[in-house]
Protein backbone atom coordinates (compact mmCIF):
# COMPACT_ATOMS: atom_id res chain seq x y z
CA UNK A 1 0.00 0.00 0.00
CA UNK A 2 0.97 3.53 -0.77
CA UNK A 3 1.81 5.56 2.25
CA UNK A 4 0.01 9.17 0.62
CA UNK A 5 2.12 11.39 3.30
CA UNK A 6 5.41 9.86 1.51
CA UNK A 7 3.91 9.75 -2.18
CA UNK A 8 2.99 13.14 -1.48
CA UNK A 9 6.58 14.54 -0.37
CA UNK A 10 8.14 12.64 -3.48
CA UNK A 11 5.36 14.24 -5.66
CA UNK A 12 6.32 18.01 -4.10
CA UNK A 13 10.10 17.01 -4.77
CA UNK A 14 9.19 16.42 -8.55
CA UNK A 15 7.39 19.70 -8.65
CA UNK A 16 10.66 21.08 -7.49
CA UNK A 17 13.24 19.66 -9.13
CA UNK A 18 11.19 20.24 -12.72
CA UNK A 19 10.36 24.13 -11.25
CA UNK A 20 6.58 23.58 -11.44
CA UNK A 21 3.91 25.14 -9.58
CA UNK A 22 0.89 22.74 -8.87
CA UNK A 23 -0.79 24.44 -11.92
CA UNK A 24 1.67 24.24 -14.40
CA UNK A 25 2.53 20.75 -13.53
CA UNK A 26 -1.11 19.78 -13.62
CA UNK A 27 -1.19 21.48 -17.21
CA UNK A 28 2.23 19.40 -18.09
CA UNK A 29 0.99 16.00 -17.13
CA UNK A 30 -2.86 17.01 -17.85
CA UNK A 31 -4.83 16.91 -15.49
CA UNK A 32 -7.11 19.27 -13.46
CA UNK A 33 -5.39 21.74 -11.28
CA UNK A 34 -7.94 20.70 -8.32
CA UNK A 35 -6.61 17.06 -8.34
CA UNK A 36 -3.26 18.47 -7.77
CA UNK A 37 -4.81 20.38 -4.98
CA UNK A 38 -6.49 17.32 -3.31
CA UNK A 39 -3.42 14.76 -3.47
CA UNK A 40 -1.29 17.06 -2.48
CA UNK A 41 -3.77 18.48 0.40
CA UNK A 42 -4.42 14.39 1.63
CA UNK A 43 -8.05 14.51 0.23
CA UNK A 44 -7.64 12.18 -2.29
CA UNK A 45 -5.49 9.80 -3.29
CA UNK A 46 -3.70 9.50 -6.74
CA UNK A 47 -4.87 6.95 -8.98
CA UNK A 48 -3.34 4.58 -11.36
CA UNK A 49 -4.24 7.03 -14.17
CA UNK A 50 -2.75 10.26 -12.25
CA UNK A 51 0.72 8.19 -11.71
CA UNK A 52 0.99 7.00 -15.03
CA UNK A 53 0.38 10.43 -16.38
CA UNK A 54 3.07 11.66 -14.30
CA UNK A 55 5.58 8.97 -15.01
CA UNK A 56 4.89 9.41 -19.17
CA UNK A 57 5.18 12.63 -18.69
CA UNK A 58 8.56 12.75 -16.72
CA UNK A 59 10.80 10.40 -17.97
CA UNK A 60 13.42 11.39 -15.09
CA UNK A 61 10.67 9.81 -12.39
CA UNK A 62 11.38 5.74 -11.80
CA UNK A 63 6.85 4.35 -11.02
CA UNK A 64 8.79 2.53 -8.16
CA UNK A 65 10.36 5.62 -6.84
CA UNK A 66 7.29 7.73 -6.79
CA UNK A 67 5.21 4.91 -5.41
CA UNK A 68 6.99 3.48 -2.72
CA UNK A 69 10.69 5.60 -2.68
CA UNK A 70 12.27 2.87 -4.28
CA UNK A 71 15.54 3.56 -6.39
CA UNK A 72 16.27 7.38 -6.98
CA UNK A 73 14.88 10.30 -8.77
CA UNK A 74 16.06 11.23 -10.91
CA UNK A 75 16.80 7.74 -12.73
CA UNK A 76 20.26 7.67 -13.14
CA UNK A 77 20.25 6.08 -16.35
CA UNK A 78 19.27 9.08 -18.36
CA UNK A 79 22.79 10.63 -17.48
CA UNK A 80 24.43 8.08 -17.85
CA UNK A 81 26.54 7.58 -21.19
CA UNK A 82 25.88 5.11 -23.65
CA UNK A 83 28.39 2.36 -25.49
CA UNK A 84 31.11 3.91 -27.29
CA UNK A 85 30.82 3.41 -31.39
CA UNK A 86 33.38 1.08 -32.93
CA UNK A 87 33.38 2.50 -36.32
CA UNK A 88 32.48 6.08 -37.81
CA UNK A 89 29.30 6.66 -38.49
CA UNK A 90 27.93 8.93 -41.83
CA UNK A 91 27.46 11.68 -39.61
CA UNK A 92 31.60 11.51 -38.39
CA UNK A 93 32.04 11.72 -42.32
CA UNK A 94 30.23 14.34 -43.34
CA UNK A 95 32.09 16.04 -40.21
CA UNK A 96 34.96 15.17 -41.32
CA UNK A 97 34.15 17.40 -44.57
CA UNK A 98 35.57 20.56 -42.46
CA UNK A 99 38.50 18.98 -41.22
CA UNK A 100 38.06 18.72 -38.35
CA UNK A 101 37.00 15.25 -36.35
CA UNK A 102 34.65 14.44 -34.17
CA UNK A 103 35.17 13.36 -30.61
CA UNK A 104 32.05 13.01 -29.44
CA UNK A 105 28.13 12.82 -30.54
CA UNK A 106 25.20 13.60 -28.32
CA UNK A 107 21.98 12.10 -29.40
CA UNK A 108 18.74 13.61 -27.40
CA UNK A 109 15.57 12.14 -28.02
CA UNK A 110 11.81 13.61 -27.10
CA UNK A 111 11.24 11.26 -24.04
CA UNK A 112 14.09 13.30 -22.12
CA UNK A 113 16.89 10.08 -22.52
CA UNK A 114 19.98 10.52 -24.74
CA UNK A 115 22.94 8.19 -25.96
CA UNK A 116 26.62 9.68 -26.07
CA UNK A 117 28.87 7.97 -28.51
CA UNK A 118 32.66 8.65 -28.53
CA UNK A 119 35.28 7.77 -31.37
Amino acid sequence: MVNVIEFTNRLKKVMEIHQLTASLFADKIGVQRSSISHILSGRNKPSLDFILKITSAFSDVDIQWLLNGVGEFPKRELYAPKTPLKEPTHAAQIADISGKKIKRIVVFFEDGTFDEYHK
